[in-house]
């Protein structure tokens, strides 16, 4: 179980945004005054591999590519992904490229465009953001920026079909995140349950009595990222230097 740091872009500022408000009106809770590039080179200099950096729509090209930069090989970018760009984002330094709405469409998963992203930055390069809502109490996973239910529901039968497709899934509780409910334990029930591949929850972490629900609820097994409980972006919650010095225990 590990701590992966998060940079959220979003026109080209680093902020935390109610995830479920992107398609409406947006609600903010932090705008950095800080770049991308400092939070990755903050991220490299505490050794934390593994983080991403997330682009919510257009204006974030330049910060994504500063971010790169500041830690080659240490974050996986997403937002925006296709079969297009994401070798020019491996190239640009992404460790993998974090991929959702592209490999959907009109709501079901496509298929043909996983194998060929597959098959040309192959699985080892390629995180599945699995982000999802509750809906007649299942999860679905959802695309366009979180606002479109697609019919892949997020349960061990769909981790298991695609495990052999990527190298790790990046899972946001969007009905949760960036609102200070706390996490998602029915979420979290679920994916616990699993075990295959890597996986960071993203989502309503606000204390270290969330992050202990976490390691227990995913069995020591799924990673975990904090965003707006985070002093680095205006929280209260919890201090990024205390998660760092707890990394090499494991929490």
């Amino acid at each position: 179980m590990r701590f992966r740091p998060c940079i959220d872009l979003h026109q080209g500022k680093v902020k935390q945004i109610v995830g479920s408000s992107l398609g409406g009106e947006l609600k903010t809770n932090f705008v950095s005054e800080r770049s991308a590039k400092w939070y990755a080179s903050q991220y490299q200099k505490d050794g934390l591999l593994g983080g991403h950096v997330i682009q919510l729509g257009p204006g974030n090209l330049e910060a994504a590519q500063e971010a790169l930069s500041a830690f080659p090989q240490g974050l996986q970018l997403g937002g925006g992904v296709t079969e297009d760009n994401a070798s020019l984002w491996l190239d640009q330094g992404a460790q993998a490229v974090i991929v959702t709405s592209y490999v959907f469409t009109q709501g079901q998963l496509d298929q043909t465009r996983l194998s060929r992203l597959n098959q040309k930055i192959g699985k080892k390069h390629l995180v599945l953001d699995l982000s999802c809502r509750k809906k007649d109490g299942k999860y679905w996973v959802v695309s366009d920026l979180w606002q479109k239910f697609t019919n892949l529901e997020v349960c061990p039968m769909t981790l298991d079909q695609l495990a052999g497709q990527c190298d790790e899934f990046l899972i946001h509780a969007v009905d949760v995140e960036g609102k200070g409910l706390g996490i998602d334990e029915d979420l979290l029930n679920i994916l616990g349950s699993w075990s295959g591949l890597k996986m960071t929850y993203a989502g309503g972490v606000r204390n270290w009595d969330d992050i202990g629900k976490i390691k227990t609820l995913g069995q020591s097994a799924i990673d975990f990222t904090v965003g707006s409980a985070l002093d680095l972006f205006g929280g209260e919650g919890l201090k990024y230097a205390d998660l760092v010095a707890r990394q090499e225990s494991g929490f």
